[in-house]
């Protein structure tokens, strides 16, 4: 899989397969997008590589990462020391993001309440979807 931010200064390889993809409705991943929820997927160390300039980063948070273009500003990927051993990437930025699919809402107590979802996907409390449990509905 491979793919850049909006300039293509950055650009990015990950080996298949992800270990997840899902939608974020955390208020900083809509802030770092600008966008009411945002697609990122997971790959684990050793499985991507930048392969243009190597992002800028910013530490968010205690603990969270986030990588951006230093021309552009694209978001790019962010990574947490809760999955230290996991960075991920936007969806949006794949040179073709119909190949992943989201399987999974998390922060869904963050969601917008004006966002109308449809999609019939589990939905979880929380970030992190190695140990937040699912919630029927979506």
């Amino acid at each position: 899989m491979q793919g850049h931010c909006l300039c293509g200064a950055v650009q990015f390889e990950a080996d298949p397969p992800a270990l997840a993809c899902v939608t974020c409705h955390c208020d900083s991943c809509r802030r770092q997008c600008a966008a009411p929820m945002t697609a990122y997927f997971g790959v684990r160390d050793g499985q991507w590589r930048w392969t243009g300039e190597t992002p800028k980063r910013f530490h968010s948070s205690p603990g969270v990462e986030r990588n951006f273009c230093g021309k552009c500003g694209s978001p790019v990927a962010f990574r947490s020391t809760a999955m230290s051993d996991v960075l991920h990437l936007y969806v949006a930025l794949l040179d073709d993001p119909e190949q992943l699919q989201p399987t999974l809402h998390v922060a869904y107590e963050e969601k917008l309440n004006w966002l109308r979802l449809n999609d019939g996907l589990p939905f979880c409390i929380g970030p992190d979807y190695t140990k937040a449990q699912p919630l029927p509905g979506g």
